[in-house]
């Protein structure tokens, strides 16, 4: 079995949009998106190794430190035969309840 990692996007102006929505529509809409992600992550038990959010961001360059952002949400490491068993793997993922949301799945390499 090899290792990947699956990085979670949202587009930034989506999140911004979906902010400013009715806050019970909103809070009913994330209960059911975390129920949904609950029963995909059982589903998939055996291969998800581990999921976590990303937080705010700071750009690090040769210029130095500055705040940042982009479209990343969460990351997951699983385990699969190949890249492409992995990849379908997140095919109806509840992520995609959000406009615009994608996932990209990439070999993970020890260095």
């Amino acid at each position: 079995m090899e290792k990947f990692i699956a990085i979670y996007r949202a587009p930034a102006a989506a999140m911004e949009e979906w902010a400013k929505t009715d806050p019970e529509v909103r809070k009913a809409a994330e209960a059911k998106m975390q129920s949904d992600w609950q029963e995909w992550a059982t589903s998939h038990k055996d291969a998800v190794q581990m999921s976590a959010g990303l937080g705010k961001t700071k750009v690090v360059s040769s210029e130095g430190v500055a705040d940042g952002k982009n479209d990343l949400m969460l990351y997951s490491v699983v385990e699969a035969e190949n890249q492409d068993a992995a990849a379908e793997m997140f095919e109806g993922h509840p992520h995609f309840g959000i406009p615009g949301a994608t996932i990209e799945i990439m070999t993970s390499k020890p260095i």
